[in-house]
């Protein structure tokens, strides 16, 4: 089974260019916001960082990156550390911890998923992974202690109406809990939430519509946001400066599958063009589960530098 951030997190509670150069107009394409820091969410090492974080992070500075977003371990905590722990190791290579993940439900395999196989060859077991809905203040507070800027749901159940009110509590909750840290808050999609529920909401104008605009910003991932049929740039005009953090990865033509940036179709040239008016202050670079993830993000940050930065 291949697991993807999508299925990954489905159930918790229940988870560039396309050809186009630049040339000499890489510099303008941010409205100013060039040159800019380049992130990399280390999801995209969820089958290996475990092994040999520091190794992990090394070649991950050695490409160039220069800030992080973390996310789910299977040794738990923050890839076995303690918050204060990683953001020394993290410092001490040059990269800067940006942003964090987490579950803002309790995990659930998605009905019918099986756990996927661990290098041994068995179901991966999974440390128990803390919530919003459950464990709000500590993973609040440990993000404080780690200095980090962002917190980050990653995913909240949105299948039924009666879901998506659900999570609106939760997400304001948070994001009042995070100002008063000294922290924001944010909200990372999937393509699910802009489908419509039984009464014909949209989840995704609901967040947007009944959570506080200053206290729950967005954490936009571009390909899942395209994928749903959804102009990011739209998104940006309608609420501007709501959307300062982005996921960067690409997709095929069939849209189901990730790729690494610039080796897929999606056109990300007038979404850098409006990055001043989303408001975007970071963007990650992502691939869930590639084959070769040091692979993809060298291709992913070389695409990135040579037409965005």
């Amino acid at each position: 089974m291949n697991l993807n951030r999508r299925n990954f997190i489905k159930g918790t509670g229940a988870a560039v260019l396309s050809g186009v150069a630049l040339s000499g107009q890489a510099a303008n394409v941010f409205n100013n916001f060039a040159p800019h820091p380049i992130g990399v969410q280390l999801f995209t090492f969820f089958n290996v960082i475990d092994a040999d974080v520091k190794g992990t992070l090394s070649k991950i500075a050695t490409d160039g990156f220069t800030e992080l977003e973390s996310a789910f371990s299977k040794k738990g905590g923050y890839y076995g550390m303690k918050p204060k722990e990683f953001k020394a190791m993290a410092n001490d290579l040059g990269l800067k911890w940006k942003s964090h993940h987490v579950l803002g439900a309790p995990f659930k395999m998605p009905k019918g998923a099986k756990m996927p196989l661990d290098a041994d060859g068995k179901p991966m077991v999974l440390p128990v992974m803390r919530n919003l809905t459950s464990d709000m203040q500590q993973l609040v507070d440990e993000a404080a202690e780690g200095g980090v800027k962002y917190l980050v749901c990653a995913n909240i159940p949105t299948g039924t109406l009666e879901e998506v009110k659900a999570a609106i509590p939760v997400l304001n909750k948070t994001g009042e809990a995070c100002k008063k840290a000294g922290l924001q808050f944010a909200y990372h999609n999937h393509d699910m939430e802009f489908k419509p529920v039984e009464d014909g909401s949209v989840p995704y104008d609901m967040f947007l519509k009944e959570t506080d605009a200053k206290m729950v910003k967005m954490e936009l991932d571009l390909a899942w946001t395209m994928k749903a049929g959804k102009n990011p740039v739209d998104l940006f005009k309608a609420h501007p400066g709501r959307f300062p953090l982005w996921h960067l990865k690409d997709l095929d033509a069939s849209r189901e599958n990730i790729m690494p940036v610039g080796s897929g179709t999606l056109d990300f040239k007038p979404v850098f063009a409006a990055a001043k008016i989303a408001g975007m202050d970071s963007f990650f670079v992502e691939h869930d589960m590639p084959k070769d993830p040091y692979e993809s993000v060298a291709a992913s940050i070389k695409y990135v530098k040579a037409n965005f930065i």
